[in-house]
């Protein structure tokens, strides 16, 4: 017998949604010591599977029909006292963000020593023993400090081990992680997969993992559902589903993984559009005080050149520097030394009454469009904002924001919409026609596809691929995602601790990457024993 059956699960919505039903007679299977991966898009219901078993569906959302049987229970026929002992002790759930799980005003130690509190007799000295021999079991360094510590003084991979210590707790024997690596960087994503896998063939527990990161997919699954509107349109192991998908939905799917080949180069002008040089930027905090200073050099002796037309892209981990030089370039940061030329001019000669005169030769398109778009103006306004400032007639401006709508492939029509009324993908496509109102020379783009997707990542992959071939941009392209650079890039730098320690070709440095952290972060690329069948862009998800 199963450990977890869902059977012909259908979950209604309130009245005026997208569609009347979240779930839609949803059947899947989890073995004892397996791994089950539930892959889809945003909105496909993998979440809302999840919430179900958990007992934990929105105000509003309620199962209409169908089982779900854990042990041979049906979880919806339970009430809620009866589920709250189940939570933690038989099922561990470990959520996408952290930091919105975890309560910030208690310590790591104190959240995870709740779990014996309530669900145990053991001792406060028990208790605190527990809590350290879990944190050092999920591999978090110093764990007696770690246990004193609030989520904010921990990175994002710790938070994330703290969630699944939590979660692990009290030997569930079902764990459920929804999206567990989405926001993490490449080396941290790989530390925390073989966290769970080690976890999971030590322990026996059953693990059901929601993603929509196929090279995950293929690096931990045993097997495999495919979600779409709410619906499961194809299941069976890892090797048929990866190696042999049989439903166009899922062919699509696939076929939107980028491959870690780049394609073939593309001849480059000789001459760079923007240099910068020995660019430097410190971060200075100091303690109650003025004591115990800290010092982050977020940006060292950085010297880079754009070419004429090309695409730049600037890899590493979380903390590398990254987002902190693209900053300093467009101007949204001092640095303390160094150069920024576009065209031969110095920009950090300029000041700030002529930096937004010149603002239009460089724009930058934000990570969270959503957080970067005013949402109590409509987008139309948002995009036609910059040339009206720079003195365009109102009537020019709205009618460039219609041409760039319909450039980014969105309807003219929705330029009276607000921001809340478009997807993550649509949003940022927003954010691309905004910062492309100012024709600008250099575009500088970071992170814009990490929250997205696989199939809306590959679609404004190719959006960026197509604008920098009509429009004649030179591109900035920040990621953590090494697939994602291989295609759209003409040259990489590579970034640890504020540094470049590796600079060239990306066909050069995928063929050959000479710096021992350039390796490590190639090696830590999920999926890389799995070939996509079907070829990258072949296939559009309708």
């Amino acid at each position: 017998m199963s450990l977890l059956s869902i059977e012909g699960l259908t979950v209604a919505l309130p009245k005026g949604g997208d569609r009347p039903h979240a779930l839609c007679d949803v059947s899947l299977h989890l073995d004892p010591n397996e791994i089950l991966c539930v892959v889809g898009e945003s909105g496909s219901g993998k979440s809302m599977t999840a919430s179900a078993v958990m007992g934990l569906l929105p105000e509003g959302v309620q199962a209409e029909a169908g089982r779900i049987l854990f042990e041979g229970r049906d979880l919806l026929t339970m009430s809620e006292p009866e589920m709250r002992k189940l939570r933690g002790a038989r099922i561990g759930m470990v959520f996408q963000e952290p930091m919105t799980a975890l309560n910030p005003l208690r310590t790591i130690g104190s959240q995870i020593a709740e779990m014996f509190r309530i669900h145990t007799s053991l001792s406060s000295a028990e208790r605190d023993a527990r809590v350290l021999a879990l944190l050092e079991q999920v591999r978090i360094p110093e764990p007696a400090s770690a246990a004193k510590a609030y989520p904010h003084e921990l990175s994002g991979g710790q938070r994330q081990r703290a969630m699944i210590a939590m979660a692990l707790a009290l030997d569930p024997v079902l764990l459920i992680c929804d999206e567990p690596t989405t926001a993490l960087d490449v080396t941290t994503q790989a530390q925390i997969l073989e966290l769970i896998r080690d976890l999971q063939r030590r322990t026996g527990t059953a693990v059901l993992f929601i993603t929509h990161d196929f090279g995950v997919v293929a690096d931990i699954a045993d097997r495999v559902a495919v979600m779409r509107y709410g619906e499961v349109v194809e299941q069976g192991s890892a090797a048929e589903v990866l190696n042999h998908p049989r439903h166009p939905y899922t062919r699509a799917l696939v076929a939107a993984v980028p491959p870690l080949t780049p394609p073939a180069a593309q001849p480059l002008a000789d001459e760079p559009v923007l240099r910068v040089e020995h660019l430097s930027k410190t971060y200075r905090k100091a303690g109650f005080f003025g004591r115990n200073r800290r010092v982050t050099h977020a940006v060292r002796d950085v010297t880079l050149d754009l070419p004429r037309g090309g695409t730049l892209g600037i890899v590493g981990e979380s903390g590398s520097g990254k987002s902190t030089l693209a900053r300093c370039i467009v101007r949204l940061l001092d640095p303390e030394e160094g150069s920024i030329h576009i065209d031969g001019q110095d920009r950090l000669a300029l000041s700030r009454a002529e930096l937004r005169r010149d603002a239009r030769r460089i724009q930058m398109v934000f990570q969270d469009p959503y957080a970067s778009l005013n949402p109590r103006r409509k987008v139309g306004e948002l995009v036609a904002q910059g040339p009206m400032v720079h003195g365009t007639p109102r009537a020019e401006a709205f009618a460039r924001a219609r041409e760039l709508f319909e450039l980014v492939g969105l309807d003219p029509a929705a330029l009276d919409r607000f921001p809340h009324e478009f997807s993550g993908g649509q949003r940022q496509r927003i954010g691309l026609a905004r910062a492309l109102a100012m024709r600008p020379e250099v575009l500088v783009a970071d992170e814009p596809v990490s929250a997205l997707d696989v199939s809306v990542q590959a679609q404004v992959l190719k959006l960026l691929a197509e604008l920098r071939a009509r429009l004649g941009l030179s591109m900035i392209f920040i990621t953590h995602d090494l697939r994602v650079a291989a295609q759209l890039c003409d040259r990489i730098a590579v970034m640890r601790q504020g540094e470049v320690v590796e600079h060239g070709a990306t066909a050069e440095i995928f063929a050959d990457p000479r710096h021992e952290y350039t390796r490590a972060l190639f090696a830590a690329v999920p999926g890389q024993g799995w070939t996509p069948p079907v070829a990258y862009g072949a296939e559009a998800v309708a």
